[in-house]
């Protein structure tokens, strides 16, 4: 059960390592922002590749079809990992060994939908991931096994998350292993050390240059590539993709030189990247030939 790009790498690991995946389970297509064509998940379409059967509920809470369909193909175990939808309890009570969680955080910090962005804006320097045995609540079930990642710096959440699913891709084979064999521990999660990455709202890319440049870095790694940092300009969005911290210093707000550093709280940000609203991307050096942002200016 997956749907975003996290959880290809898996699914191709267990179909590579010769396991029988009898169904996958992901998310409805869903109408793309531009025109009504419907757009099915990563996993939908590396499923289709594989030529594995795909089934894409609305809701599995009170979804009779579905708990039949699982009673009549008697799992092994179930595997979830991005999937989007929480597994009621009549569910997880189907599989033979039961229902098991890769999560990209070190748990329980980071419990919820946005564990990779929230670390990186978070300025930390190492995270993980965690396989879990599923119970009715929020990433709170028992720990299989941990394994740790250090986030390099100025590593960007796109980056995190491929690194974090090639470690998961990995770890999976043994895990499962273990799980067959009966050589597993289980570890109750200390819920009293839990934090919680809540699902990223657009708003919060907006830059506040009062800030420390390594805020607003955290900030613009954390969030590439969607939705995306950015600043407005005569009321145009622009979207920051790449940018660094630069010792110079300026006002704060203000694009203090030809190399389109900005000032904020302690430094600088230097933006290498950039999109205007309903553009390209473009490198600053295409960006500076026709901008109207000059050395001088102030943005918010």
């Amino acid at each position: 059960m997956g749907t975003s790009s996290f959880a290809v790498p898996i699914l191709k690991s267990l179909y590579q390592n010769g396991y029988s995946v009898s169904c996958v389970y992901t998310q409805p297509p869903k109408k793309s922002n531009r025109g009504q064509r419907l757009n099915k998940s990563p996993i939908n379409l590396i499923s289709e590749t594989l030529n594995l059967e795909v089934r894409t509920p609305e809701r599995l809470k009170n979804n009779i079809e579905e708990e039949k369909f699982l009673k009549k193909i008697k799992p092994d175990l179930s595997i979830v990992v991005s999937y989007g939808q929480l597994i009621p309890k009549n569910l997880l009570e189907i599989p033979k060994y039961g229902f098991f969680n890769v999560h990209a955080s070190l748990l329980p910090k980071w419990r919820g939908a946005a564990p990779i962005q929230r670390a990186i804006m978070n300025l930390e320097n190492k995270t993980g991931i965690t396989l879990i045995k599923l119970n009715e609540n929020l990433d709170e079930g028992p720990i299989i096994n941990k394994y740790d990642f250090k986030i390099s710096e100025n590593m960007n959440a796109q980056e995190l998350s491929e690194n974090l699913a090639s470690l998961a891709s990995q770890k999976i084979i043994d895990d499962l292993d273990s799980i067959f064999t009966g050589n597993i521990e289980l570890t109750n999660q200390d819920n009293s050390k839990a934090t919680y990455a809540k699902k990223i709202d657009k708003s919060e890319g907006k830059i506040n240059w009062n800030e420390n440049a390594e805020k607003i870095m955290g900030k613009i790694n954390g969030l590439y590539p969607f939705p995306g940092a950015w600043f407005l300009f005569n009321g145009e969005r622009y979207k920051i993709l790449k940018a660094e911290v630069s010792d110079a210093k300026g006002e704060k707000g203000m694009m203090h030189s030809d190399n389109f550093e900005i000032g904020c709280n302690n430094k600088s940000i230097k933006i290498l990247s950039i999109q205007r609203e309903g553009k390209k991307v473009q490198t600053i050096k295409e960006f500076i030939l026709g901008t109207k942002i000059k050395k001088g200016t102030y943005i918010i």
